[in-house]
């Protein structure tokens, strides 16, 4: 069988040159390289406003799903200068984060084989007082998928009585995100995952049976485990559009909450059939996400 040659295989995605475009990033589909630089590039309308001023994690897979997988929280000196830094202070000493905000940032990062871009829950220059709150359902493998989706409804009208609003998103992989967004960056993360505990620990008091906050495993046997952890100085989440580094090339997606039934699965969307969800959609599900003025009633 010919091989391409060196030439042939590489290829130029807004202004950024991939080296070996055709190297096989999702075996099970065939799903390419450039295909990825491809899919970021149709979908930068709707996915760079997630991206927007926030801190990144990055999980790579240079040589594909197949091969070994890595996290990436700090660049390298190689990275190029147009991509943004942020020196952030830890327990350890201060050092130095990414975010994304032009579409060439993402095509470089995917040229290194990144296969998902987690975003935090704050924005630069306020990282130490976040503009969201995310609620994690993530389903042991025992656990019916219906307890997902119940659960959902039931955060959201916990949320609700305390008047506050929330959005949804499939996860690309097992479960479903739920995601409060906070308009005044007033309360710092400690006050956050606090506040997050509460609301999951009333879920799983109405409904012990089905949901947990145990971070043991084997105490999660047939449970979903609600993660308020996403809630903590440095946790990430998956950003809404990017893809999964999960057989398929499955992508996480915003919904409307009245599409949150069990016809709903976490990993239905991919790099291909979502662009057919977009086109039929009169407005994106989260448009209102950064414009609703609530924060916590505390």
């Amino acid at each position: 069988m010919p091989t391409k040659s060196k030439a042939e295989d590489n290829a130029e995605v807004a202004g950024v040159r991939l080296t070996h475009a055709h190297k096989v990033y999702y075996p099970d589909n065939g799903v390419t390289k450039l295909e990825v630089a491809k899919y970021y590039q149709r979908i930068e309308e709707w996915m760079m406003p997630e991206l927007h001023d926030r801190p990144l994690s990055l999980v790579r897979m240079p040589e594909g799903i197949a091969g070994e997988k890595f996290f990436q929280k700090h660049p390298t000196d190689n990275f190029p200068d147009y991509i943004d830094r942020i020196r952030v202070k830890e327990k350890s000493g201060t050092t130095e984060y990414i975010w994304a905000d032009e579409l060439n940032d993402i095509i470089y990062l995917v040229n290194l084989g990144v296969l998902e871009i987690h975003t935090w829950g704050s924005k630069v220059p306020k990282i130490d007082y976040p503009d969201r709150v995310v609620f994690d359902l993530d389903p042991d493998p025992g656990a019916p998928w219906e307890y997902v989706i119940e659960g959902a409804k039931l955060i959201r009208q916990i949320l609700a009585e305390l008047k506050l609003e929330s959005f949804v998103k499939t996860s690309g992989g097992k479960g479903l995100h739920i995601v409060l967004p906070l308009k005044n960056k007033q309360h710092n993360w400690d006050t956050i995952k606090d506040f997050s505990l509460l609301i999951a620990e009333n879920l799983v008091k109405h409904q012990p049976e089905k949901y947990t906050v145990e971070l043991r495993k084997d105490k999660r046997v047939g449970k979903v485990f609600v993660d308020y952890l996403r809630n903590s100085k440095g946790a990430t989440t998956i950003a809404a559009y990017s893809t999964r580094a999960r057989p398929g090339a499955a992508v996480s997606v915003p919904v409307f909450w009245e599409e949150v039934t069990t016809k709903l699965k976490p990993n239905h969307y991919n790099i291909h059939n979502i662009f057919q969800r977009l086109g039929r959609l009169a407005q994106d599900p989260w448009y209102e996400i950064d414009r609703v003025d609530q924060t916590l009633p505390l």
